[in-house]
C-alpha cells in the first residue's frame, strides 16, 4: 500500500475512534448525574422520619422510635397546599374517617332546658276526715288505700258512751219543753257540736230511742290516700281517721339544676311527659319555683300545675319536661357542639380550605359563648358561610398530629428532632410541647 494512503487511513480512524470515546464520557456523566440527583431528591423528600405512634418524634435518618421502639417511618410533606398548616384528606380517607362538614349560620338563640320530676298532688287539695264523736270503732265502710269517697258516705259506724249519754238528756229536756225550752235547745246545741245532722236529731226526737251506734259520713270527696284507723280502734274528738286527696288538679314537680335557674322563670311555659304515656304531650306552665336549694342535690323543685279531670296523671309518675327560652331577638352564629374540640383552655375547631379542589383543612381557635341546645353560640374565630367538620374533628386532628401540623394539643408544630450522635434516653428526643 502506498504510505500516503495507509497514513490517511490511519488518522481516519484514530478521529473516529477519539469522538466514541467522547461521546461515551460525556453520556455516562449525564446518566449519572441523573441517578445522583434522583438519590438526592429523593433524599430529600424523605429527610424527616417519624414514629406511627408518638407522631411528635421527628429524625433526619431512619431508625427506631426512642419511646416504643418501632421503626420509623419518612414523614411526606404535602407542599401543594396554599396554607403550609393544612391538613389534606383524600376522599377515600374523608369517607373511612366519616368526616362531615356544614356551613356556619346565623340563627335565633334558643335555650332549650331538659327537666325531670314526679307527679305529686296538689298539696291544696289534701283534706283529713276526723272522728267528731269520740269512742270505738265498731265498722269500717272504707278498708284500703286508694279507694275513692263521696261527699255525704257513710266511713265508719263509731260506739259512744258520751253520745248516749248527751241522747238519754235530750229526751229527757222533752219532757220539760213546755216549761224550759232552753234546756232542749241546749241539748240539741251539744248534739250539734258532734257533728250530727237536723234529721239525725230529729229521728232521735220522734223514735224516743236511744241510738248505741252513728254513723260517721264524710264531709269531702277524694282519693284515699291514708287509712289512719281499723276496727276495735278507740278514737278521741279530732282524731284523723282518713286522709283524702282530690286528684282533678295535680302538680308535677321538676328539679332545676342551679346552671339553669337563670332561664326557668315564674310563667315560663313547659311541655312534659309521663313514662306510660310517651306519645301523650302536656304542658302547663310554672307557678313557683323553690326559693331555697337541697343542700344535697344541689337542685330547686320547679312546681307545674297541670288539671287532670281525666284522672290520666298518676302520683309518683315520672315526668320529663322541656322549656324553650329565646335569649334575645338578634340572630347569632353558632356551631354545632360536635364541631369543637375542647383542650381544658382552648376551644378549637376545623375550617375547610375555599379552594374546592382539595379537602384541606385548617385549624382555627374560637370563643364560645352560651349553649343553646346541640349548637354553641360562637363570638370569635370563625365567620358567616365558613365551612367547618362537624363529625369526624378527632380524625382530622389525629392526622394533624401524624403530619406534624397544628393541632389541639399542639398549638403549634412540632419542631424537627435531629438524629442524635449517640445513644440518648427517650426524654430527650420527645416534644417537649407533649403532654404528659
Amino acid at each position: 500500500m502506498n504510505p500516503v494512503l495507509k497514513n490517511k487511513y490511519f488518522r481516519t480512524v484514530l478521529l473516529i475512534a477519539f469522538g466514541l470515546f467522547l461521546g461515551w464520557l460525556f453520556f455516562h456523566h449525564s446518566s449519572s448525574g441523573k441517578s445522583e440527583n434522583k438519590v438526592a431528591t429523593t433524599k430529600v423528600q424523605h429527610k424527616i422520619w417519624t414514629c406511627s405512634m408518638h407522631p411528635q418524634i421527628r429524625m433526619e435518618a431512619p431508625g427506631q422510635c426512642p419511646i416504643c421502639g418501632m421503626d420509623l417511618i419518612p414523614l411526606v410533606e404535602n407542599a401543594t397546599v396554599a396554607s403550609p398548616d393544612a391538613i389534606v384528606m383524600s376522599e377515600s380517607a374523608m369517607q373511612i374517617a366519616n368526616v362531615q362538614t356544614s356551613t356556619i349560620t346565623r340563627q335565633l338563640p334558643v335555650k332549650e332546658i331538659r327537666l325531670f320530676g314526679k307527679i305529686q298532688p296538689d298539696e291544696r287539695l289534701i283534706q283529713t276526715l276526723p272522728a267528731h264523736i269520740p269512742g270505738r270503732i265498731d265498722r269500717l265502710f272504707v278498708n284500703f288505700t286508694g279507694e275513692y269517697i263521696s261527699k255525704g258516705q257513710t266511713i265508719a259506724l263509731i260506739y259512744s258512751p258520751e253520745l248516749v249519754t248527751a241522747q238519754q238528756e235530750l229526751l229527757e229536756s222533752l219532757k220539760f219543753k213546755d216549761a224550759n225550752p232552753g234546756i232542749v235547745d241546749a241539748a240539741r246545741d251539744k248534739l250539734r257540736q258532734w257533728m250530727l245532722t237536723s234529721a239525725q236529731i230529729s229521728q232521735i226526737e220522734k223514735s224516743k230511742k236511744v241510738k248505741e251506734e252513728f254513723e260517721v259520713k264524710s264531709m269531702v270527696s277524694g282519693t284515699v290516700l291514708n287509712r289512719r284507723v281499723n276496727v276495735g280502734d278507740h278514737v278521741g274528738t279530732g282524731q284523723s281517721l282518713f286522709e283524702l286527696v282530690n286528684l282533678s288538679k295535680v302538680w308535677a314537680m321538676f328539679d332545676a339544676y342551679e346552671s339553669d335557674l337563670s332561664w326557668i322563670k315564674k310563667g315560663s311555659r313547659i311541655n312534659f311527659t309521663v313514662e306510660s304515656m310517651p306519645d301523650k304531650n302536656f304542658s302547663g306552665t310554672i307557678s313557683f319555683i323553690d326559693p331555697i336549694i337541697n343542700p344535697q342535690t344541689r337542685v330547686a323543685r320547679v312546681r307545674v300545675e297541670v288539671e287532670n279531670t281525666s284522672g290520666m296523671l298518676k302520683p309518683e309518675m315520672f315526668a320529663k319536661g322541656v322549656i324553650r327560652t329565646q335569649l334575645g331577638n338578634t340572630q347569632v352564629l353558632v356551631v354545632p357542639k360536635s364541631a369543637v374540640l375542647w383542650t381544658g383552655t382552648r376551644s378549637v375547631v376545623y375550617v375547610k380550605s375555599p379552594d374546592k379542589t382539595k379537602n384541606a383543612f385548617t385549624l382555627r381557635d374560637v370563643t364560645l359563648g352560651s349553649e343553646i341546645g346541640d349548637y354553641c353560640i360562637v363570638s370569635g374565630g370563625v365567620k358567616d358561610g365558613e365551612v367547618i367538620v362537624t363529625n369526624g374533628a378527632f380524625a382530622v386532628d389525629a392526622a394533624a398530629q401524624l403530619s406534624g401540623k397544628p393541632s389541639m394539643m399542639n398549638p403549634v408544630p412540632v419542631a424537627k428532632v435531629k438524629k442524635p450522635a449517640g445513644k440518648q434516653p427517650a426524654h430527650e428526643t420527645m416534644d417537649p410541647n407533649m403532654n404528659m
